[in-house]
């Protein structure tokens, strides 16, 4: 029977949010859906997930749609109904901290302010939860950090950005084809 592995996207939902800096973690989901041609189908009206099936391994592809401070809620139900222990997910997000176009997988920690991995911390109950940031920073000195987040990506933003989405896709994809550390060294670099 193949191990069953839960790789959560987060963002706000709605047309309103789309491009917008927060919604990095939906980005790097849409394109691992695509890549594979993954259907996705609602869950218990708190988003919606896709199964994959690789070598081995399924992979539930998850993007709450409960607005980011809530993302433990599908996050934690899936997880729960699916029995998929927090050694086997990976939860993708935007990192205002990190340049723009710059990724960073972690094996665990606290939140680091993320509301919605803080979030699926409190409700997982636990901070060993793998996760891959994606950078949107630096945040410009004029900007209210909220705004900022919520703020959609310039042309020249993108231009930084849809690469680093690919290879965030490609970080995904090998952190299951070759485990945290393998892909911690090949990444993080």
């Amino acid at each position: 029977m193949a191990e069953l592995f839960l790789v959560a996207g987060l963002g706000n939902p709605g047309a309103e949010y789309q491009q917008t800096r927060h919604n990095a973690g939906f980005m790097v989901l849409d394109e691992l859906i695509r890549r594979h041609g993954a259907d996705c189908k609602a869950w218990q009206n708190l988003g919606e997930y896709a199964k994959v099936c690789l070598p081995g391994k399924d992979v539930l592809f998850a993007k709450p749609l409960t607005y980011m401070n809530e993302s433990g809620r599908m996050v934690s139900s899936l997880a729960r109904f699916f029995k998929v222990p927090a050694s086997h997910m990976l939860v993708c997000f935007d990192d205002v901290s990190l340049d723009m176009g710059h990724i960073r997988m972690r094996a665990s920690g606290s939140a680091g302010g993320q509301r919605g991995m803080k979030n699926i911390i409190e409700l997982m109950g636990t901070q060993n939860i793998a996760r891959l940031r994606v950078g949107i920073g630096p945040k410009p000195a004029r900007f209210d950090m909220a705004d900022f987040v919520l703020s959609r990506f310039s042309r020249a933003d993108m231009d930084v950005l849809t690469p680093a989405l690919s290879k965030a896709a490609d970080a995904v994809e090998s952190w299951l084809a070759n485990g945290l550390e393998k892909t911690m060294s090949r990444f993080n670099g």
